[in-house]
């Protein structure tokens, strides 16, 4: 399907491009292009055109994640995370052991894999003690196989802040962690960057409502902040309530800098290389 088939209502447009290219560190191209009806070639394309250079495909099971790898190892632009999400592991059940067997073969399969996740702990979707004991579970395996693939860890956190923290400790954090879609305040966010996190900033952190979150980027240093999309969610002001893609993180990318007073060219070169410290170098498929 092209550009000019899908409704104008749904397609926000591009914005300007950002000065420097910047990594969007958290998207799901499957989801998106389910979504959008457009191919993951033309939501890469649309990407570049804003100076948006590389993306990072992340998985939330194992047929995603095969699709994430896939996408990785298409374009040059693009890095794949795998994982079973939080609250499929709860959904698992009996299940579970099985399909954490079949992620563990595809977390080496590809050198286009450059973490695990997103894993972690979700409290709002996920409520019963049995379902939070498969995702803790399920969490540790995460961590064990980031550590053993030396590996960025890319961490779901909803309303388990406390517990997160606590099964990191308990396992014992891996080099790199990135918390996507980070959803905590300024005290989280020094607990997560006391064990070496990064933070992930997604276009939440423009709305109205979410100061909290603009605390915690405030004690966030240059070099652990990342920027994401989580596409196809989680949209930017002005656009909030219409589908995402990682062609609008210059919106969250200049309120970022608009609230901590960087230079924007000076934040992009930041973004892009942190993102490279979390998943490595891109490089090419040659």
């Amino acid at each position: 399907m092209s550009i000019d088939s899908v409704s104008s209502e749904r397609l926000p447009p591009l914005p300007a491009p950002l000065p420097r290219p910047v990594t969007d560190a958290h998207t799901h191209l499957e989801t998106t292009e389910e979504q959008l009806g457009l191919p993951a070639a033309e939501l890469v394309a649309r990407a570049a055109r804003v100076n948006v250079a590389r993306l990072v495909d992340v998985g939330c099971d194992v047929p995603s994640s095969v699709g994430a790898i896939a996408n990785a190892e298409a374009f040059d632009a693009v890095v794949a995370c795998v994982a079973i999400h939080p609250n499929d592991a709860a959904r698992l059940g009996d299940r579970l052991d099985d399909e954490l067997d079949r992620l563990a073969a595809l977390v080496g399969s590809s050198p286009r894999v450059r973490g695990v996740g997103e894993t972690g702990l979700d409290y709002f979707r996920t409520t019963d003690a049995a379902g939070h004991a498969r995702q803790k579970r399920a969490f540790a395996a995460h961590i064990a196989w980031a550590k053993a693939h030396e590996l960025a860890l890319v961490i779901h956190d909803r309303e388990a802040h406390a517990d997160i923290l606590d099964v990191l400790d308990a396992e014992g954090a891996p080099e790199r962690i990135v918390m996507h879609c980070f959803s905590g305040d300024a005290d989280f966010a020094r607990a997560c960057l006391d064990r070496g996190a990064m933070l992930s900033f997604p276009g939440t952190i423009t709305f109205k409502a979410n100061e909290y979150l603009r605390e915690a980027l405030d004690v966030t240093p240059l070099d652990r902040v990342l920027v994401e999309t989580d596409a196809p969610y989680l949209t930017p002001l002005p656009y909030r309530g219409r589908p995402n893609g990682s062609w609008l993180i210059p919106h969250t990318v200049e309120f970022l800098a608009q609230r901590r007073g960087d230079d924007l060219a000076v934040l992009c070169d930041a973004l892009q290389a942190n993102a490279t410290t979390a998943f490595g170098d891109w490089g090419t498929h040659g």
